[in-house]
C-alpha cells in the first residue's frame, strides 16, 4: 500500500493557514529546505490536493518562468489529484479530478501501485483524511513565526500518538519534523 504523506508549512503555534507573509516558496535562502523537499518529491509520484488548493496552484505555479526552485518543473510533471465535486476540467497537465467520496477515492489511490501520495494546503482534505485514519506521516517545515490565528492542521478534537522518525533544521531558520501515524 502507497503511503499517503502531509506536507505542511507550519508555524509555531500550529497554523497552516497562512494569513500574513511569513511563507515564500520562491524566496532565496532555502537551499537546504528545498533540498529536503527535491528529496521527498523523488519518493512520490502523485499530489493530491483540495480544489482550493489546485486552482491557487494552477494560478500560480505553471506561470512560474523563471522558477529557480524545481517546484513549478515538477508540479508540471506530477500526477496532481484534486478532489472536488464542483470542478469539471482541470486545466492542468497530469491532473485528475476525483468527484467520488474522498475518503473512498483516497483509499483507492493509496492501493494501487506507486509512489508516495502527498497532500499539501488543502486543509478541509487533510482534516477529512486524518479523522478517516488514511495519513502515514505528517512531514512538518515549521517556521519561527507565531500568527496567533488561523487554521489548525489536525481537526479539534481529533488525538493520536505519533512517532518522530525525522528531524532536520535548516540555516534558514525552519525546522523539519517527519512523525509516523499510529
Amino acid at each position: 500500500m502507497r503511503t499517503l504523506a502531509i506536507t505542511q508549512n507550519i508555524t509555531l503555534d500550529g497554523a497552516v493557514e497562512m494569513l500574513g507573509d511569513w511563507f515564500d516558496p520562491t524566496a532565496e535562502g532555502q537551499d537546504e529546505q528545498l533540498a529536503e523537499l527535491h528529496r521527498q518529491d523523488a519518493a512520490s509520484d502523485a499530489t493530491l490536493l483540495g480544489r482550493q488548493t489546485f486552482t491557487d496552484f494552477r494560478g500560480f505555479w505553471p506561470k512560474q518562468t523563471d522558477d529557480t526552485t524545481g517546484i513549478t518543473d515538477y508540479l508540471n510533471q506530477v500526477q496532481k489529484y484534486v478532489v472536488s465535486s464542483t470542478l469539471t476540467d482541470p486545466d492542468w497537465q497530469n491532473s485528475t479530478v476525483l468527484s467520488g467520496d474522498p475518503v473512498a477515492e483516497v483509499r483507492a489511490l493509496k492501493e494501487q501501485d506507486g509512489a508516495d501520495i502527498v497532500v499539501t494546503g488543502s486543509i478541509t482534505l487533510c482534516h477529512t483524511l486524518i479523522e478517516a485514519g488514511l495519513v502515514d506521516e505528517y512531514r512538518l517545515f515549521r517556521y519561527p513565526v507565531v500568527q496567533g490565528r488561523g487554521r489548525r492542521l489536525f481537526p479539534d478534537g481529533w488525538s493520536a500518538d505519533l512517532r518522530l522518525v525525522e528531524t532536520a533544521s535548516f540555516a534558514n531558520g525552519v525546522s523539519y519534523t517527519r512523525h509516523a501515524a499510529g
